[in-house]
């Protein structure tokens, strides 16, 4: 049974979240079921599907409670506003890394191919997209929705929502 906790930014009782364990063990479930799937084992579609209509039940209500403890109960408190704010910097500084770990290793492998792959850039029998298609379709795209988005933020912070 869980149990209550003391809390030291409001200086109150509180029930601890059950969100954090639930959605750990539902991605779990998905994990498991994604797997099976892969391996066409029976259920694993099931498992799979019902991990992921779960998984967003969860962040569903998880971030109806973290919404309700701001507005209606005053909890975030200046400290509990770093928190979260320390919280999305690392967050954002792990997508970094991970991506950076990609071009790394896309890098070392075209650079330096190894006797496993052939000892060439790219292996036998992968295909390489061309880069004046649709690559260079998608690039205006990206760009594009990025400055319609800063675009946007610009005129949220000098009043012009229209």
């Amino acid at each position: 049974m869980l149990e209550r906790s003391f809390s030291l930014v409001s200086g109150t009782w509180k029930d601890p979240s059950p969100w954090p364990i639930s959605g750990s063990l539902r991605a779990l479930a998905t994990t498991v079921g994604g797997v099976m799937y892969m391996h066409s084992f029976q259920g694993g579609a099931r498992l799979l599907s019902l991990g992921l209509i779960f998984i967003l039940y969860t962040m569903f209500v998880w971030w109806r409670d973290v919404l309700r403890e701001s507005t209606l109960e005053g909890h975030h408190t200046k400290v509990v506003q770093l928190g979260l704010r320390y919280g999305f910097i690392m967050f954002i500084v792990s997508e970094v890394m991970f991506f950076f770990t990609f071009f790394w290793a896309s890098s070392h492998s075209s650079l330096a191919p190894t006797v496993e792959i052939g000892g060439i850039w790219p292996p036998k029998g992968i295909g390489v997209l061309d880069p004046w298609e649709i690559p260079l379709l998608n690039t205006p795209i990206l760009l594009s929705s990025g400055a319609a988005v800063t675009w946007a933020h610009h005129a949220i912070l000098a009043g012009k929502e229209k």
